[in-house]
């Protein structure tokens, strides 16, 4: 029973911390805690500079939009925005993808979608071209201040229509084509 504590243990202990408080014993080592659990995202900062460590992590998709190279400023960016980005929006992005007056990406609006709409896309466009409605509905309640300023034009296509269909295309470069003025690259 050494560990049980009594009397004669709590007096040793508190004579054992009055040496201390008077420096006549060393502190013990005590290993550092666990930087990353630190409460102060300052400290955490800090130490992970003198560790050498990049902290937060990057992540993959950081790291791409960093090295992503600087789009010439007349080249206009357009997001087609759907429901799973499966069928319609990625027509529209291949359509338009080769016009050298444009910068061309494509999401959807569902969880499940090929590739989620994120804020970067929402930042980087200049006009966003949803295909009903609701998906606009759906980008201004989870994007509302981002969407104050931006060109969002509802095209009006049911989801009636599979990748590529030949009916898509030909309402992809009328509509979108007459929006933005231009033509669409022969060919398409």
């Amino acid at each position: 029973m050494d560990n049980d504590r009594n009397k004669a243990w709590r007096q040793a202990k508190k004579e054992c911390k009055k040496l201390k408080e008077d420096g006549h014993i060393e502190k013990q080592f005590t290993p550092e805690k666990n930087w990353k659990l630190m409460y102060i995202r300052s400290k955490k900062l800090k130490r992970a500079k003198q560790l050498g460590i990049d902290y937060p992590p990057i992540t993959l998709r950081q790291k791409l939009d960093y090295e992503m190279p600087i789009e010439d400023s007349n080249v206009k960016k357009i997001l087609f925005i759907c429901s799973r980005n499966q069928w319609r929006s990625p027509t529209g992005e291949q359509v338009w993808k080769n016009h050298p007056e444009l910068n061309v990406r494509s999401a959807g609006t569902s969880p499940k979608a090929k590739r989620t709409v994120n804020v970067k896309d929402i930042q980087w466009a200049d006009v966003i071209f949803v295909m009903e409605e609701k998906h606009k509905n759906k980008l201004k309640a989870e994007f509302t201040r981002l969407l104050n300023y931006k060109d969002i034009q509802v095209l009006d296509i049911p989801d009636d229509y599979q990748y590529m269909d030949s009916e898509l295309v030909e309402i992809m470069q009328q509509t979108v084509g007459s929006y933005l003025s231009i033509s669409p690259l022969i060919g398409h």
